[in-house]
Parts: structure tokens; sequence; C-alpha cells
């Protein structure tokens, strides 16, 4: 099953500020998002304030704060620093 991305405007907009290495960071790591959310190369894992919410890692600092939207859909919410994980 290959699911659909849902993006938020917080997402979009942490997207931005990334570099243009890290967007790329981001792309490979979405691009296994919607094949398998738990491929083990993304470590993702729940978050431990919010158990419907994930978090998966682009590289060893960007991470992606995402949920299932619905049995096909994942709604990515934020993406950013390590730090972004402090206001999840």
């Amino acid at each position: 099953m290959t699911y659909r991305l849902s993006y938020s405007h917080h997402f979009e907009k942490g997207f931005k500020t990334l570099s243009k290495d890290e967007q790329a960071h981001v792309k490979k790591a979405l691009a296994e998002l919607v094949k398998d959310p738990h491929y083990s190369a993304l470590r993702t894992k729940h978050l431990h304030s919010a158990h419907d919410l994930f978090e998966s890692s682009a590289n060893m600092d960007i991470r992606i704060i995402w949920h299932h939207q619905d049995d096909e859909t994942i709604a990515l919410l934020d993406v950013g620093h390590h730090d972004i994980l402090k206001k999840y």
C-alpha cells in the first residue's frame, strides 16, 4: 500500500526554512514514509506526549511530525530540527 500525504501549513513553513540539503533529506524520507511509515531507517516512534502523533527522522537532526489522517493518508504536521519535538 502507498499512502497519500497531506501537508499542513506548519509543515510547509518549516520545510521552507530548511537548507536545500536538508530539504533533499526530507524528500527522501517522505518517499520512504509513503511506502512504509515504519521503515527502519526512518526511526519512527510515537511521541510520548501524544499517542496519535509520530516522529520520523529525515537525518540525525531533522524530524518529521505526522499522524494517520485515515487509512490511506498521512498528515504531515511539522518538520524541522530536533528541537521541534519540544512543541509536542
